[in-house]
């Protein structure tokens, strides 16, 4: 078993709380298997809602799947969204991923995440993240806000 951090880092511009918003989120990452190195070709989503039993009655995770080169079972799970960019140009977790055989290798931010305005507290959601920059406007501070240059990493926990 092993726990991998998806670390996002972004320049925001008056805007806080950046976040990954609800269970039907979804994580969309290309997985390798550990036993072979396949990777997969389309992009994969993760909810927090999803659930799938594990073989033997060993709990369960969030997707469970056989590799199609080696027929290995693997699985992965989502242990912990909700942590918060606060800070611009800074890496921060913001999820976790519980790997059995299955690790991640690449995300793509989409639609889903939610922000605030940093001295309005003005709430935006279904920020889409996919073009890696984003930007609106606070009706009540009279400024442009905006996420811009989104990028990932991941790390082992």
């Amino acid at each position: 078993l092993q726990r991998i951090g998806l670390q996002l880092r972004a320049t925001l511009e008056n805007i806080t709380r950046l976040r990954a918003e609800g269970e039907d989120f979804r994580w969309y990452l290309k997985l390798k298997c550990g036993n072979c190195g396949e990777v997969s070709e389309k992009w994969q989503y993760l909810r927090l809602m999803d659930s799938a039993p594990l073989k033997g009655g060993r709990g369960s995770a969030t997707m469970v799947q056989k590799c199609k080169l080696c027929s290995r079972e693997n699985s992965i799970g989502t242990l912990l969204t909700q942590l918060q960019a606060e800070d611009s140009e800074k890496f921060k977790t913001i999820v976790e991923f519980e790997c059995r055989g299955l690790e991640p290798v690449d995300f793509q931010p989409q639609a889903g995440f939610a922000a605030e305005g940093a001295e309005s507290g003005t709430p935006f959601n279904d920020i889409n993240l996919l073009e890696k920059d984003w930007n609106d406007y606070d009706e009540k501070t009279k400024e442009s806000v905006g996420i811009y240059e989104v990028t990932h990493k991941f790390v082992k926990c």
